[in-house]
């Protein structure tokens, strides 16, 4: 009778606590339904965003996603191609009769890519004619491989886009008329970059290319495998703003040409001499540009010493120095003391089948505190005791790439303990070195990322000047990140 009681008890208790807490809960549920509007999950909130701002989601985008999206209605069809601003095609002949439906959907185009397959046949003048009436607000265009393209369409194209920035082109055939056309009309073009352009080979006869008003706004100009390369000579000297110049294996003796553009074009921070017909001549010339920050010597056997001090006496604002010496051992220790003792600035320092010793590596760690970057590629005196001169004095290295150089364990046991800075080192095909010596060194310095190959074990890496090639984009890109 007793349990019968008390579990009597025990269950009235618990439907009072029921009822309490349900009438505890609907006031709850009550309070929150006055508070708060329930929402049907069905309603589309996208559909209620304005088109300005559908497309700054667009922008944001990478193109596949881009594509995918303007596939999910009629709307997005028409902002996502309203809102691109960017378009790359590939420019074969079949590409004309879709221009006029092409361009209407993308009809605020400003930064336009034609490329073609060297195997194909091309887009020609008129449908690029009717690609300029579309996109008359068009900033940056880049032509590779368009053969079929000549001077009348490019003239044609420069009359109704006045407004280019920067023009890019490549393997293509038009000449000097259509290249002046551009110049003449684009008031607002800053970079010019220029590949085996076919139609300036006419040798001494051809036609001057630069007279027209570009020249006033031009900042950059990069010329690569011109066999007339010198016939941009008026534009270059004209360019009074340039401030970056890149010559890539163009033939012809640029010395005196580097005199003159030296003399009329004193804003340069970044020179790029790459396989040229260039002498001491033309790097003391380079030196009258006081601003210089940049200078890049690449395969240019009568590039000495000499001329290398010349650069470094004038030019003390560098701070990005590659050379490749293509093993003519003509820059050596003298030219880089020179380099420390009036560079304090440098930063980066590349040395291609240049033989420096422990006297310029002693001088530049000693007088450029702000030196980061340093790699070596096929440099025979690059060895131990080098290694070990860098380590025990560039307090400020943090990135270190060495290839085909005579070290050994006993380096990387002095990389160990030096550099305190040091985030990333890549060593390559150095014959010194063993596996036990690399795995020793991973030990050593667990923070900093290690590229180790010894060439036994590891399989996989660049090889040649590739190795130090990709080093430096790496160096570059992270940069541009930081």
């Amino acid at each position: 009778m007793g349990q019968s009681a008390s579990a009597a008890a025990n269950s009235s208790r618990r439907e009072s606590n029921n009822r309490i807490h349900g009438s505890k809960s609907k006031a709850m549920l009550q309070a929150d339904e006055e508070d708060f509007e329930i929402v049907d999950c069905a309603t589309d909130f996208i559909s209620d965003l304005s088109d300005e701002c559908l497309a700054c989601i667009f922008r944001s985008l990478g193109s596949g996603d881009r594509k995918r999206c303007s596939l999910v209605c009629r709307r997005w069809l028409r902002i996502e191609g309203q809102s691109r601003l960017r378009l790359s095609l590939h420019a074969q002949s079949d590409l004309l009769p879709i221009i006029p439906s092409l361009f209407s959907r993308f009809d605020a185009v400003t930064k336009l890519s034609l490329k073609c397959d060297s195997r194909c046949v091309s887009v020609g003048d008129e449908a690029l004619v009717l690609i300029s009436l579309r996109c008359r607000n068009l900033t940056r265009l880049k032509l590779r491989a368009c053969r079929e393209l000549t001077d009348a369409g490019m003239m044609s194209f420069a009359k109704n886009c006045k407004g280019l920035k920067k023009l890019s082109c490549g393997s293509c055939k038009f000449g000097a008329k259509g290249m002046n056309a551009v110049l003449d009309n684009s008031s607002a073009l800053e970079e010019l970059s220029v590949k085996r352009l076919c139609g300036i080979t006419d040798g001494s006869a051809a036609e001057p290319i630069g007279t027209g008003v570009a020249a006033a706004s031009l900042k950059r100009i990069c010329l690569k495998e011109l066999d007339n390369g010198q016939c941009f000579g008026p534009l270059i000297i004209g360019a009074k703003k340039l401030r970056t110049l890149k010559l890539f294996r163009c033939s012809g003796d640029w010395d005196k040409l580097l005199q003159v553009i030296a003399e009329r074009v004193t804003s340069m921070v970044e020179i790029h001499l790459e396989k040229l017909q260039v002498s001491d001549v033309g790097l003391t010339a380079i030196s009258n540009c006081l601003d210089l920050e940049i200078l890049h010597l690449i395969k240019n056997p009568e590039c000495t010493n000499v001329g290398l001090v010349s650069v470094a006496e004038r030019c003390k604002l560098l701070r990005k120095l590659h050379i490749d010496g293509w093993k003519a051992n003509r820059v050596g220790d003298e030219g880089l003391v020179s380099v420390a003792k009036n560079c304090a600035n440098l930063q980066e320092l590349v040395l291609i089948g240049v033989n420096p010793t422990k006297v310029s590596l002693e001088a530049l760690a000693s007088n450029c505190p702000n030196l980061e970057r340093l790699a070596f590629c096929g440099s025979d005196t690059v060895g131990d005791v080098e290694i070990s001169c860098i380590a025990a004095k560039c307090v400020a290295l943090k990135k270190l790439c060495i290839k085909g150089c005579p070290v050994s364990d006993i380096g990387l046991e002095a990389l160990a303990g030096g550099c305190p800075n040091m985030v990333r080192v890549k060593l390559n095909k150095c014959r010194g070195v063993t596996a036990e010596g690399a795995d020793w060194l991973r030990a050593s310095r667990p923070l900093t990322a290690m590229i180790l190959d010894t060439g036994e074990t590891i399989q996989g890496l660049l090889t040649g000047r590739g190795f130090v090639a990709c080093t430096l984009r790496r160096w570059a890109s992270n940069r541009n990140n930081s």
